[in-house]
């Protein structure tokens, strides 16, 4: 079961962006695609935990800012050496102008 909470208005996230947002003790990173679509991961990189939000957006990858490692946001898979465990993604939709991620219940 899931519960959509408010991670920020869809206007708080350049096109190609990214915004950091924490919730229930956690770090999460929200991204806005070229074609408007948004998505989540977890907010720190798997190799040092740096807020992944910081990092370099292009298309649908971003950079890491410590290491340049890369991940895509779509699907949290490690594109690009330093890191090798992916990032957990978490739905994500547009309400209302509005950006919902999907957190399970246990987090919420």
């Amino acid at each position: 079961m899931t519960n959509w909470i408010r991670a920020c208005g869809l206007d708080d996230i350049e096109q190609e962006g990214a915004r950091r947002f924490d919730h229930g003790g956690r770090t999460y990173a929200v991204f806005r695609s070229p074609e408007d679509e948004v998505f989540c991961t977890d907010g720190l990189c798997t190799h040092e935990a740096v807020h992944i939000a910081d990092g370099l957006v292009i298309d649908y990858e971003v950079e890491c800012p410590k290491h340049a490692g890369a991940f895509d946001y779509r699907t949290g898979a490690a594109t690009r050496p330093p890191p090798c465990i992916n990032l957990r993604t978490y739905p994500a939709k547009v309400e209302g102008g509005s950006v919902l991620v999907a957190m399970p219940i246990a987090a919420v």
